[in-house]
């Protein structure tokens, strides 16, 4: 059982390279087959379909980035910049994962739009939440700000726009 189950999480480990790497659209399941070291309809043994597999390895992305959020204690008046911080790291360490998150929106297939607004909701809810019980002042704009910044260093990178990155870095010092 073991073994199907590591089967299953190389699937997922090469499934999110690829579409963090190609995207969505032109990552197919032979891609993923081949990356992982199965066969195509191996992957169905798990999976349903494509989408299927792009939101499973979604939602495990999201967790990542929401647990690395959620995990974070600090000050009021320091609590935006140690989550920014939290996620300046966690894009050098799990880079794939954040792009796939926040890029997410941008795919058209219904079942995969529903799931990415489902999960940007619900990250925009938690982390207003963080910053009320925190104290920060204006949670919902503070929250606002620190997602729409974290969606342009997500476009700074994959753009490799390092001038907007290095920016948004002194402007957190």
């Amino acid at each position: 059982m073991a073994a199907k189950e590591d089967k299953k999480q190389k699937i997922m480990e090469s499934a999110l390279t690829l579409f963090a790497e190609y995207d969505y659209y032109r990552t197919t399941t032979a891609m993923v087959a081949k990356a992982a070291g199965v066969t195509q309809p191996y992957i169905f043994h798990f999976f349903d379909n494509k989408e299927d597999l792009y939101i499973a390895v979604l939602k495990r992305a999201y967790d990542r980035i929401h647990n690395t959020f959620m995990e974070v204690e600090a000050p009021a008046d320091q609590l935006v910049g140690a989550m920014g911080a939290s996620f300046f790291n966690l894009m050098e360490t799990h880079r794939s994962e954040v792009l796939m998150v926040m890029q997410a929106y941008t795919i058209s297939e219904a079942g995969i739009k529903q799931h990415s607004a489902k999960l940007y909701t619900t990250i925009f809810d938690e982390v207003t939440a963080k910053f009320q019980k925190a104290g920060v002042p204006d949670a919902e704009g503070n929250a606002i700000r620190f997602m729409s910044i974290g969606l342009l260093v997500t476009l700074s990178e994959v753009l490799d726009l390092s001038e907007i990155k290095q920016s948004i870095l002194m402007t957190k010092e």
